[in-house]
């Protein structure tokens, strides 16, 4: 099993549509028993809470599930229990560091390094704009799906 960590700041906006979006295109491609999904924020403010209204929003207009998801703080532990952690933007792979160091034999990157992209995916939290980030969401999922299809 793959396991994989999407983060972002507060886990409301970004890492939890990366983590429904990813959800959707791994139970499309018939592999929901090979890869477990989930996401995390680095602050603790919205821990216990739903996804925020947009990304809500912007989840249920393209029919993905947002179904269960509620926030939590990234741990120490998740660098042990993770094969891919995944950060929204450089700032979140620096407030990463401190909690999960630099963990062996996983796989820290940007949700867009393995696209043309090559940039963060703004805050929606801050920009208001659910259909930028969905759009470098899905194309950032898609690009890490045929990443890890090569390992499977």
């Amino acid at each position: 099993m793959i396991h994989v960590l999407f983060v972002c700041l507060g886990n409301i906006c970004r890492s939890p549509m990366a983590e429904a979006v990813f959800r959707h295109l791994v139970e499309q491609e018939g592999l929901s028993d090979q890869i477990s999904i989930d996401s995390a924020g680095t602050g603790s403010w919205h821990v216990g809470k739903r996804p925020h209204k947009g990304t809500l929003a912007k989840l249920a207009e393209y029919k993905i599930s947002s179904e269960g998801m509620k926030a939590r703080q990234l741990q120490k532990e998740d660098a042990i229990a993770f094969d891919y952690i995944v950060a929204m933007d450089e700032s979140n792979l620096a407030n990463m560091k401190p909690v999960i160091g630099e963990p062996e034999g996983v796989t820290v990157i940007r949700l867009l390094d393995l696209t043309e992209h090559k940039k963060d995916v703004p805050d929606s939290y801050y920009t208001n704009d659910f259909q930028e980030t969905y759009n470098l969401v899905l194309d950032g999922c898609q690009a890490l799906l045929k990443e890890i299809k090569k390992t499977i």
